[in-house]
């Protein structure tokens, strides 16, 4: 889809790539379709197989990529050759090119054991000029999400993207909460139709985002 200047789709699962002015982004690619563009930056939220699949990752890479990861991820990531690495933790920021600027956020389970906050993973907020993409990561509603309500201020365009499935992340329902106190311009769900959470999920979850005035759509994987 077109968001102004920027091009946004749908890998599946709780994967994306992003296009802008010219350079090319992916976040969590797993069971990627073939032939895809290869990309610039690939941003890895955290060392589990179906967001750090060295498959996928070697699938979207060319020489020089650059691969954002956790420290845990560091011995994947070394398989590979030709890419560059560069090893983050929650709160860092980073300028990727001109106008597209990256802070680490943290991305946790409360009530689950699958993610802990010892982990140190994370989720991503991405500013493009005056377009913010925040990607949760694998998480619950946790505190930190609501200071990223305030990235949305200044006139910026918010899309959050929010894991739907339930089991190793929120469900539809507590997705929709987080939706409706950032209160984005666009909520986009993720984490579904890959082995655990249905479109069903995606689907409840856009209803409910609907009931509270926020626009909500699902995104068809490219």
């Amino acid at each position: 889809m077109k968001i102004k200047d920027i091009s946004l789709e749908f890998l599946g699962h709780s994967g994306f790539v992003i296009e802008y002015q010219n350079k090319r982004i992916a976040i969590d690619p797993y069971n990627t379709s073939e032939n895809l563009e290869k990309v610039d930056v690939i941003l890895i939220s955290h060392s589990h197989h179906d967001h750090c699949s060295i498959k996928d990752i070697e699938k979207l890479s060319k020489k020089g990529t650059l691969i954002i990861i956790p420290a845990d991820a560091q011995s994947k990531i070394n398989k590979i050759s030709d890419v560059e690495m560069q090893v983050v933790s929650p709160d860092e920021e980073i300028m990727l090119f001109e106008k597209i600027k990256v802070k680490i956020v943290p991305a946790y389970n409360i009530n689950k054991k699958f993610h802990p906050k010892s982990e140190g993973w994370f989720g991503f907020v991405i500013k493009l000029n005056d377009t913010i993409i925040y990607h949760s990561g694998d998480s619950d509603n946790i505190p930190e999400m609501h200071s990223i309500s305030g990235h949305s201020k200044h006139n910026n365009f918010l899309i959050t993207l929010l894991p739907v499935s339930g089991t190793y992340v929120m469900t539809a329902e507590e997705a929709a909460e987080v939706a409706s106190f950032l209160k984005p311009d666009l909520a986009i769900p993720m984490h579904f139709g890959s082995g655990v959470g249905t479109k069903e999920d995606a689907e409840s979850f856009v209803k409910l985002c609907e009931k509270e005035g926020i626009k909500s759509q699902i995104l068809n994987k490219i």
